[in-house]
């Protein structure tokens, strides 16, 4: 066991210009009891008591005596050697010195060699691949703007650590999919933080993508696509363009990791604790599930432990991928739990193994492509309390037929939980600070110069249409000065009642259709599939000629559909599917 005040030798030392002899007390004091090393620091990478893999013992041949007072070999100490507890301290005081060095960036010697070797390990890609710019962040009243990073898990199988962790030898080398899309948000005044998955069976449009490396130019699909896809036509920036053209979401940055990459953080953070409510084995007679293995109540994972319980589908729940995700909801809120309570972060060989394992396991985007800005970005997270994280599912349902299984959003509740991470809305329901919804820059034409084409979505798996609803609102149009403002027999059901617009600068116009009719701004949305500015009649508004103001969706609550778990909640316990027990 390593003692107070000892430190895991740094990694790489050599090659990085390290004198790491610096920090031991000669050669005559290098040893220590049960194979440690003389200052404390235990002799392997992996905190135990000898060297680790490939690693040779810091003890020297040389006699002498241990801490413990035993006799070692090697024969006497040096003469003219200091005093122990001189050495000691300046053993500590060198000790706080690197420690320091390392946190500074810029220090000359040792510490900045070791940020440049962490640099040199980061692996970089462009943040957007589409065809259509990124929109600019809305500042709230005092200036701040809010930080959104998509999260991607790739299931790759490009390596031999992947391929041990992976398994499915049929796709070895294969196309990498994104099985794993997380948008994390942080609010501009930093006071909440949500965490809004994206579940990998979901079904979207791609947009048009341009692979990296080879240049093939993927167009934009004209049928729904498997949102995993995203990956594999044009790396993580595609999987960011797919995002941003289902949620009009602003993202900042992405970061993207593989299996190897999960093991090797979990293994760096020391085991993260989780909760199942019976005996589990994710394993059927046909061979089916991650080959997750827990007995009933709390387990502490890490390694590849930690990566079986992120890919956990078979057993949890229903055995679906929405399952899967309220488990990785629960094992990223743990985490944090974990890493917040400060024992791992304020030991620096912890602290090393963690930098070295982030800066080897993750691809970012070239905007976050270095430790100072990773680190900036850590500092800015550290300011939102536990208790104000959220995590969150999209909003779905089943698809029927030829899509059963497959994933759509939820008509309504799904533009819901978008709209309120676009406009800052804390998803907890507490009070935020940002500044309210206000009118788009773009000026509206005319009532007489909009063309507004308006359809019948009043009806839904239970209820028909109302007739001729379309028409009616048209006709309120009219009434109102939009001559042109014409219905469209198409049927579009749909909850709530939404005005679109297909570019920006049919924005301004869109909102003063909505205006006009008493509907609220929040249900003006940006829409691909619309062509001009359209009114689509939801279930909300089947009769009458003004809109209910109570049929309007409360702006500042997060559906019920989400499955919303606060970060601070470590009471959740994952519910085992049948046949998954022993």
């Amino acid at each position: 066991m390593r003692r107070n005040g000892t430190r895991q030798r740094v990694p790489h030392a050599s090659e990085l210009g390290w004198d790491d002899s610096l920090y031991e007390d000669g050669p005559g004091d290098a040893g220590g009891p049960d194979g440690a090393s003389g200052d404390g620091a235990p002799g392997g990478a992996n905190g135990g008591t000898g060297p680790g893999p490939g690693e040779a013992s810091a003890s020297p041949s040389g006699d002498g005596d241990d801490r413990s007072g035993k006799k070692r070999k090697g024969g006497p100490r040096r003469s003219g050697s200091r005093p122990r507890n001189r050495r000691g301290k300046r053993r500590i005081l060198l000790w706080v010195s690197a420690v320091l060095a390392l946190l500074i960036l810029g220090t000359a010697g040792a510490g900045y060699l070791y940020y440049r070797h962490l640099d040199g390990k980061l692996k970089k890609e462009d943040l957007t691949l589409g065809d259509k710019p990124m929109a600019d962040h809305k500042a709230n009243s005092a200036g701040q703007t809010p930080l959104n990073i998509l999260l991607i898990g790739s299931d790759a199988r490009d390596s031999k650590e992947n391929q041990k962790l992976g398994g499915a030898k049929e796709t070895f080398g294969g196309t990498p999919l994104a099985d794993v899309q997380m948008l994390l948000h942080v609010s501009a005044d930093r006071s909440n933080m949500s965490v809004v998955s994206m579940p990998r069976d979901t079904m979207l449009k791609m947009p048009k993508c341009t692979d990296p490396d080879s240049g093939e130019v993927y167009p934009a699909s004209t049928v729904d696509v498997q949102t995993n896809e995203s990956l594999g036509r044009g790396g993580p920036g595609c999987t960011v363009a797919a995002w941003y053209e289902l949620t009009g979401i602003t993202i900042d940055h992405f970061m993207m990791i593989d299996f190897a990459g999960v093991v090797s953080m979990a293994d760096a953070i020391g085991g993260v604790p989780v909760c199942v409510q019976e005996n589990v084995h994710s394993r059927n007679a046909e061979g089916k599930g991650s080959g997750l293995k827990l007995e009933k109540g709390e387990n502490v994972i890490q390694g590849e432990q930690a990566l079986q319980w992120l890919r956990t589908r078979y057993g949890f729940e229903d055995g679906s991928d929405l399952a899967r995700t309220h488990a990785q909801h629960m094992y990223m809120n743990s985490m944090v739990r974990e890493l917040r309570k400060g024992a791992k972060l304020t030991d620096p060989g912890k602290l090393m193994s963690l930098a070295e394992a982030a800066t080897d396991a993750l691809t970012v985007d070239t905007g976050l492509g270095g430790v100072k800005k990773l680190y900036d970005l850590a500092e800015e997270l550290k300011k939102v309390p536990t208790n104000r994280i959220t995590m969150a599912t999209m909003p779905n349902v089943y698809g029927e037929g030829a899509q059963a299984g497959r994933v759509f959003p939820k008509p309504g509740d799904a533009e819901q939980l978008f709209t309120m991470v676009r406009d800052d809305v804390p998803l907890d329901g507490k009070a935020s600070k940002r500044k309210p919804p206000a009118g788009t820059d773009d000026p509206a034409a005319a009532p007489a110069d909009t063309g507004v084409l308006v359809r019948n979505g009043t009806g839904s798996a239970t209820q028909a249409p109302t007739p001729q609803r379309a028409t009616a609102v048209a006709g309120l149009l009219v009434g109102k000065g939009y001559t042109k403002a014409v219905s469209d027999a198409t049927p579009d059901p749909t909850e709530h009642t939404q005005v679109l617009f297909p570019s920006a600068d049919l924005e301004g116009d869109a909102q003063a259709v909505a205006k006009s009719l008493g509907i609220p701004v929040s249900s003006v949305k940006k829409s691909t599939d619309v062509s001009g500015v359209t009114l689509v009649v939801g279930a909300d508004w089947r009769t009458g000629d003004t809109y209910p103001k109570s049929a309007a969706p409360d702006e500042n609550k997060t559906p019920d559909t989400a499955r919303a778990l606060n970060g601070a909640d470590d009471g959740e316990c994952m519910e085992i599917q049948p046949g998954f027990t022993f």
